[in-house]
């Protein structure tokens, strides 16, 4: 329980700029049969950790933090419960990279190729040297193209509905300059977008919350090929390039025949980070394969006095 909860260990990384913050010991043991359950047995009876670790005073709203638990499948290296300030991620890449780099500086994996069981998922990530890992992500899709939502004060704006392990609205048709200077703007924008969509009753499959707003534009740089900013549920900007993100943007290309599999997209983020993707299309699936790079950054142990009224973080 809550109140017994005394001493936490993570490791903290960043991939691209985009922290992930890893339970390492002190974590709950889930004794739920699948990743969908064991997400929803950590919701219930213990989202006084995902609220202690990743917000105010021991965190910040940019933080994605992850729970190691057992794997469900045979031949898994992992399970794995991503989490944010305002609630749980289906799946995460940058903390995919994250937690890659974070098991083989513990010395808990090798270099090759390893199986991690999300709650929307099993995916295949290897872990390359220099802290490179590439993450073939579950299947992706697109389910409805250039659909417009009216946004009060801005007009009519077009996006691609599309899943990549987060549901997302991209959109490529906008007036803003995507660059460091401008977040305020973009927030506002994509924000505004993110309300309009709730209100006009738009939604992903099955009527999940589109909770991910990107933006695109061409990149400025030589040999890459869009530059992104990206929304994220609790209303910060993705320092990364986003790596579901760019699984929804790959599923959008292929079906618009803009990338064929084997060809390589290079997506930049807001901050000037870098995701390759590529897709191969399996049993009529999408399967979008990213690479990136994550790098450690701390080890603590965080602790619980029951003297301290922010303990389990400053109230929502």
């Amino acid at each position: 329980m809550a109140q017994r909860l005394t001493r936490v260990r993570v490791v903290d990384s960043h991939t691209g700029g985009e922290p992930t913050r890893v339970i390492v010991e002190g974590g709950p043991t889930l004794s739920s049969p699948s990743m969908p359950s064991k997400l929803d047995e950590f919701r219930r009876d213990h989202d006084y950790i995902r609220h202690a670790l990743v917000n105010e005073p021991r965190g910040s709203a940019v933080i994605v933090g992850a729970l190691l638990c057992d794997p469900v499948n045979p031949g898994s290296a992992a399970g794995v419960i991503f989490f944010n300030n305002v609630g749980y991620l289906g799946m995460c890449v940058h903390g995919t990279i994250g937690l890659m780099v974070t098991l083989s500086h513990l010395g808990r994996i090798a270099l090759g190729e390893h199986k991690l069981d999300t709650p929307v998922g099993t995916v295949t990530a290897t872990l390359h040297e220099h802290g490179e890992v590439t993450v073939a992500n579950v299947p992706s899709r697109r389910t409805a193209a250039r659909v417009p939502v009216q946004v009060p004060g801005i007009g009519t704006v077009h996006g691609d509905i599309a899943w990549g392990g987060n549901w997302f609205f991209l959109v490529n048709e906008h007036s803003f300059a995507l660059n460091i200077n401008n977040i305020e703007s973009l927030t506002q924008f994509t924000w505004a977008i993110r309300k309009a969509l709730e209100e006009n009753n738009i939604k992903g499959a099955d009527g999940a919350r589109i909770d991910h707003i990107e933006l695109f534009s061409p990149s400025s740089t030589p040999g890459i090929d869009s530059k992104n900013f990206v929304l994220c549920p609790g209303k910060e900007y993705d320092r990364s390039p986003c790596g579901t993100g760019t699984s929804a943007k790959l599923a959008c290309l292929y079906e618009d025949g803009k990338l064929q599999p084997g060809g390589v997209w290079r997506q930049e983020s807001i901050v000037g980070s870098l995701f390759e993707g590529r897709v191969r299309v399996q049993d009529g699936q999408i399967i979008p394969i990213i690479k990136g790079s994550a790098h450690i950054t701390s080890e603590a142990d965080f602790l619980f006095h029951a003297n301290d009224p922010f303990r389990y973080g400053i109230p929502e």
